[in-house]
């Protein structure tokens, strides 16, 4: 999975990539200018592989990862002339950092600390950035219709036309109802306001008590209604602190803050949620791994996400659920119980499931 970090100037974007990535970059000012970008990779936490791998001690245990990218801050205004949208255009989904804290030394650029503002800036910045390029290419596309009558281009020009409209309307493209033929159209656009959009409310550690319960203490109701939008938050000194502490230390440091979880935890499992993201497992003494598919994909695609081969020369599924697992200890006991079933290329993988692919290849 890949994510673009987004937001306006001084809200605490890159140190949320750092706490993320564990890359090492400058804070301050992006030294390359607008164009430049942060790459990493952050890993995802999930607990079931741990505890499989206790049962397994496999020589190498591979967790999920999700790819951040973090552009340069936007300018508000600016947005069909920012370079930093361009970082944007392969991400699946984007984070949004939005201020919620207070510091003096640091002023906000529109005044008070206000999250429903910010989140309607940014998302009008998207959809100015989504217009500008639909209006070039409804031009271009007039042009050659009166050269040329093609029914392809006509239905093109139909459709973002209808986007014109919605866009003109201050409305994201994620929220446009569209037919799957008309999304397969829209995909080679990769407009930004069609991405799905976490917005990450960065609150300072006096408001910690807030982070679960954030929409309703920043009166975001209407905002988390609305399609392929998700919020949470996360507070930034005290996830900067977590990382440098051991397990339980961490555990204990939460607790002091009433939190069940860390911010960087909760912020991949909404990511996951919002794409409709699961994991399943494989399993042995040489590898146990996550491997991430959409919810839905049956046996035979989730078999191509670890090998092209093996979708192509798939044979069997042998799929335990990870719980089960752990209670029966091996596999050779899951087989004993018939907890072990054989499923075939149509059988959906469940989150969580444990497989084995019987393979030709």
């Amino acid at each position: 999975m890949k994510a673009g970090i987004i937001g306006f100037p001084a809200v605490g974007k890159t140190t949320l990539f750092k706490i993320l990535t564990k890359a090492h970059v400058d804070t301050g000012k992006f030294s390359g200018g607008k164009s430049e970008a942060h790459l990493g990779v952050a890993t995802v936490p999930d607990s079931r592989l741990d505890r499989l791998a206790t049962l397994f001690l496999p020589k190498k245990l591979t967790h999920a990862t999700v790819e951040y990218t973090d552009a340069a801050g936007l300018v508000k205004g600016d947005s069909k002339n920012d370079a930093s949208l361009s970082h944007l255009k392969n991400a699946d989904a984007l984070v949004n950092v939005v201020r919620a804290f207070e510091n003096e030394a640091i002023p906000h650029s529109e005044g008070p600390i206000d999250p429903r503002r910010d989140i309607a800036n940014l998302e009008l910045e998207l959809i100015l950035s989504d217009l500008g390029i639909v209006d070039k290419r409804l031009d271009r596309l007039a042009k050659d219709i009166k050269k040329v009558k093609n029914p392809e281009n006509e239905r093109e020009l139909e459709l973002l036309s209808q986007c014109k409209s919605w866009l003109e309307a201050e409305k994201p493209l994620r929220a446009l109802p569209l037919a799957e033929d008309q999304k397969r159209v829209l995909r080679g656009f990769t407009f930004v306001s069609q991405k799905p959009i976490v917005h990450v409310l960065n609150l300072s550690d006096a408001e910690a008590a807030k982070v679960g319960h954030v929409v309703t203490a920043y009166q975001l109701e209407d905002t988390a209604a609305l399609a392929n939008v998700a919020i949470t938050a996360v507070c930034g000194k005290i996830e900067a602190e977590l990382v440098e502490l051991s397990g339980e230390e961490a555990q204990a440091f939460l607790a002091d803050y009433g939190l069940k979880e860390s911010g960087l935890d909760r912020l991949i499992r909404v990511t996951y949620d919002l794409l409709g993201l699961i994991s399943f497992f494989t399993v042995g003494e040489d590898e146990c791994r996550a491997w991430t598919i959409r919810r839905g994909t049956p046996a035979l695609r989730a078999a191509g996400a670890i090998h092209s081969d093996i979708e192509r020369c798939f044979i069997r599924a042998e799929v335990v659920h990870y719980d089960r697992l752990l209670e029966l200890k091996t596999l050779a006991a899951a087989r004993e119980k018939a907890c072990l079933k054989l499923e075939g290329k149509e059988y959906i993988v469940q989150d969580g499931d444990v497989i084995n692919f019987r393979h030709s290849a």
